[in-house]
């Protein structure tokens, strides 16, 4: 049975698409969240698509606004709810990782906490208006501005077999070559809306504060690929990608506030025990050696001089 689409006080007729701002209390204060609601003509799943959780993974938020723009209510079989940018304060502050209302990445406090943090408070809201209403999530992403990766998915393994097996056959429906399993996961987007029995997966293309076309046209098609595979959309004819499985994904962080030398290219396979970089002083003293923990390929690399105690280094897909 075809029913309106509702998402806070917006609503989407069968076959109508409507646009407009969810406004909603953080801290007191006013937050408004721009929606894109499609209502497809005929019956089907509902995907919710969030972009800008980190909000300068520039291809994620033009891929995003793209498909909001182009989807057609018409053709497509089940409802679609696009959040281009959910970190509405990063945005314009050009945002590295974090909420500059609180400093928070948002990225780890999902389902969040409506009496909680600025960060806390939207994940809540966005949590339980938007993608509680998912059959499936895909949430996009990238490197930020100073990361270079190479594309990838994660899919959640939540220890429920039925949305582990669907959370894998979307990323395997993406079309990406590497496909990273997450265990354990805390605070995510995807962690959260796994847990709560619904298919999930997160995809990372660009890097660096650029949005080449290739980058954002391969999420676009990597949305389109996995709405043909779930039944929403008429293209069944994409040819499929052959995936490789990661089992783990190993983070090297920076144990102090210093200039980073990395030794090695994102995409290039390391050796256990290798030397990854250096972390040195102003004066040339080296702070830190990373080493590689595990045989793999660099599929995410900082690629900024500056580099503070706690970011990420690099990852490795083991």
């Amino acid at each position: 049975m075809l029913t309106d689409l509702v998402d806070g006080k917006l609503s989407a007729r069968p076959g109508e698409k409507v646009t407009g701002m969810n406004t909603f209390g953080v801290n007191r204060e006013n937050y408004e969240l721009p929606v894109y609601l499609i209502n497809g003509a005929a019956e089907g799943p509902t995907l919710v698509l969030t972009g800008g959780v980190h909000a300068a993974e520039y291809a994620s938020i033009a891929a995003a606004l793209e498909l909001g723009q182009t989807l057609d209510p018409q053709e497509i079989k089940g409802q679609v709810i696009v959040l281009p940018v959910v970190n509405q304060a990063g945005f314009p502050a050009r945002s590295i990782y974090v909420n500059p209302m609180d400093g928070v990445n948002l990225n780890r406090v999902f389902p969040g906490k409506v009496d909680g943090g600025s960060s806390e408070q939207i994940a809540a809201w966005v949590f339980e208006h938007v993608m509680k209403q998912a059959d499936y999530y895909i949430d996009l992403h990238g490197g930020d501005l100073v990361d270079a990766l190479v594309p990838f998915a994660i899919f959640p393994e939540t220890g429920n077999e039925n949305v582990d097996r669907k959370s894998l056959a979307l990323a395997q429906a993406f079309g990406i070559e590497h496909l990273v399993r997450s265990v354990g996961g805390r605070g995510t987007t995807i962690s959260a809306t796994a847990g709560a029995g619904i298919p999930a997966i997160l995809v990372e293309s660009g890097g660096q504060g650029r949005w080449p076309r290739q980058d954002v046209v391969r999420l676009i098609e990597g949305v389109q690929r996995v709405m043909a595979h779930i039944g929403m959309g008429e293209n069944n004819d994409w040819e499929p990608v052959k995936t490789t499985t990661l089992q783990n994904f190993v983070w090297l962080s920076s144990e102090h506030d210093g200039f980073w030398y990395p030794a090695v290219e994102v995409g290039e396979h390391v050796r256990e025990g290798q030397v990854l970089g250096v972390v040195k002083d102003v004066w040339g003293n080296i702070l830190q050696t990373a080493q590689a923990s595990a045989n793999g390929a660099i599929l995410f690399l900082v690629t900024s001089l500056a580099i503070n105690k706690g970011d990420p280094l690099l990852s490795i897909g083991a």
